[in-house]
């Protein structure tokens, strides 16, 4: 059974940084291509930003272009999501799955941007 856990989530200032990462076990991740959701209280959950297994990559939210950027690495079985310039929207829990997703949700990491 595969388990996904995220880390890295903190309550930043807005314009501060944060690099989020999720660690997978009882599977490959270098098989897959891996994505970045976040869910937002009272919102849907919406992905973020999606890497094949080559390393290209795609962001989903027009909102985090330019500031978020997906990295894997296959030997660690770890994907990550660096955030720049965060702003109080960006506020959300954030999860690692595969762009469509197949494996069980992990707990998740909470991003709080808050002056």
């Amino acid at each position: 059974q595969v388990q996904l856990v995220e880390s890295g989530g903190a309550l930043v200032q807005p314009g501060g940084s944060l690099r989020l990462s999720c660690v997978g076990s009882g599977t490959i991740f270098s098989r897959y291509l891996l994505a970045w959701y976040r869910q937002a209280p009272g919102n849907q959950r919406e992905r973020v930003a999606i890497i094949d297994p080559d390393s290209s990559s795609t962001n989903d939210v027009d909102s985090v272009k330019g500031r978020f950027t997906i990295s894997r690495d296959n030997a660690k079985n770890t994907v990550y999501l660096q955030m720049n310039d965060l702003k109080p929207e960006d506020t959300a829990v954030y999860y690692c799955n595969t762009p469509t997703p197949i494996w069980n949700w992990g707990q998740g990491t909470q991003v709080t941007v808050s002056s």
